[in-house]
């Protein structure tokens, strides 16, 4: 994933409802408890965490049970020691307060307990990349120290490892034509990190090493699940069990939810937006344009899907009064530059979102040359009368703008050909004509349409004329 190009924008649930979600995370919930049960005879070892002696009572506090219990408190303490809910006053004593972030919990700002959270998230993340504790113990040597050479750990790489794969969750996510909020299957998301995009059947070893990847991943998610980030349904345990022994039960070998299901929960795209951000990434999200004018929106929600451009807009929408938001539409969308038959497009898909309020403006710019045709093709569209017919020449210009537009957006697209294809067909002498249009975008669309139309005698027709408009322009 390239931090060069920004990623598809997200939507994000209110902050007020992200912060609930916060506070009732298992793990953060706990840690909060946590800190408001210790006191003055509470004791810490040199690293912060609670003395063994006192994990009983911790767990005790919690309402935990079971043998499970003192890990649980102890993995609680860590977090609310990491996110700044308790602080260690005496290293050489042990002792502890309340952190200046405990208060914000309750009265601080939604934003200042999604603070609280992101830091707790951190130190979850970093727990999840350290080897189990089997692993740990297998590396002692006779003295009980770790012998890390023996552990075949590499941190960055580890940390690395799940960033990435938290990254392409995230891309899954927030693309249109993705999952959405629906469940990634673990094998998937391994292969995602392991395979090249341009292979076709992976290689014995790298499913090997897929196969190592969803484990180490299985646990990963079952640390990353009570902190909020995933909505996580592990890998059965019938699949780690001896391949040599009768399964308990019968299984079906086809049920890809076997081997592992994960979701981003709405606090989890909120968490990973933001370490993308501050990892430098360009991670938008709906909403983000509401303030601005219609030039940086027109602009801004160019790249976007069809869902999330049309969200963005809007909301825009909400905050103005339909006949000046119509006018600074049409305005933002004059221009000779490259992005401008794109933002002619998004200004009239906006126009269509603010209905026949906005008439009044559109018929205002009639006679622009660069807006005339739009605003012809939004009045038919809106049934409205007397709208003046275009001339042949405007016909041709609108044309070459519409297709430019449709480039911009999707590239080399199937529904683009079709376009293409339809054009060509329609009007015999298109080519001859479409060369003198004066948009400056007129050679690179009919270089696009020799590239995608199957016709290869129509393909050349294009490309001459392609030739021909540039020679015009003095390119």
């Amino acid at each position: 994933m390239s931090d060069s190009s920004p990623l598809p924008p997200v939507r994000l649930h209110p902050e007020a409802e992200l912060a609930r979600d916060a506070l009732s995370t298992p793990l953060l919930s706990r840690a909060v408890l946590l800190a408001r049960w210790a006191g003055p005879g509470t004791r810490v070892d040199a690293g912060g965490g609670l003395v063994d002696e006192q994990l009983p009572a911790a767990a005790e506090a919690l309402g935990l049970t079971g043998d499970d219990a003192a890990a649980h408190a102890s993995e609680a303490w860590r977090v609310a020691v990491d996110a700044g809910l308790v602080e260690v006053t005496d290293e050489e004593a042990g002792t502890v307060t309340a952190g200046e972030d405990l208060p914000l919990l309750t009265g601080g700002a939604p934003h200042d307990v999604l603070a609280v959270w992101l830091a707790a998230l951190e130190a979850v993340l970093a727990d999840a990349t350290v080897p189990d504790l089997d692993d740990l113990v297998d590396a002692m040597d006779e003295g009980g120290e770790i012998d890390f050479s023996r552990l075949d750990w590499d941190p960055e790489g580890e940390a690395a490892f799940l960033d990435g794969v938290l990254g392409n969750l995230y891309l899954l996510t927030v693309t249109e034509d993705g999952p959405g909020g629906g469940p990634v299957p673990l094998p998937a998301l391994a292969a995602s990190m392991i395979v090249p995009g341009d292979l076709g059947e992976p290689t014995n070893d790298m499913l090997e090493q897929i196969s190592d990847a969803m484990m180490r991943l299985d646990d990963q998610f079952r640390l990353l699940e009570p902190i909020g980030l995933v909505a996580y349904r592990p890998v059965d345990e019938a699949l780690m069990g001896d391949p040599e022994e009768e399964p308990a039960a019968a299984v079906d070998e086809t049920d890809v939810s076997r081997y592992g299901m994960v979701r981003l929960t709405p606090l989890g795209l909120y968490g990973l937006r933001a370490r993308l951000l501050e990892a430098g990434f360009q991670a938008p999200a709906v909403g983000d344009l509401v303030d601005k004018g219609a030039d940086a929106l027109l602009d801004g929600s160019s790249g976007y899907g069809p869902q999330a451009a049309r969200a963005e807009t809007e909301q825009w929408l909400d905050r103005r009064e339909p006949l000046d938001a119509a006018r600074e539409l049409l305005d933002a969308a004059r221009g000779s530059d490259e992005g401008a038959p794109l933002r002619r497009l998004r200004c009239q898909q906006a126009l269509s979102l603010v209905g026949a309020r906005a008439e009044p403006a559109v018929r205002e710019v009639l006679d622009d040359p660069e807006l005339g045709g739009l605003a012809r093709v939004w009045l038919s569209e809106l049934g409205a009368a007397d709208v003046p017919p275009p001339s042949e020449d405007l016909v041709y210009w609108l044309t070459i703008d519409t297709l430019a537009a449709q480039l911009a957006a999707e590239g080399n697209s199937d529904e683009l050909q079709g376009l293409v294809e339809g054009l060509a067909q329609q009007h015999s002498g298109f080519f001859a004509a479409a060369w003198r249009v004066g948009h400056p975008a007129t050679a690179d669309v009919l270089e696009a349409m020799g590239r995608l139309h199957p016709d290869k005698r129509i393909a050349k027709e294009a490309r001459k004329a392609a030739f021909k408009a540039r020679s015009q322009q003095g390119g």
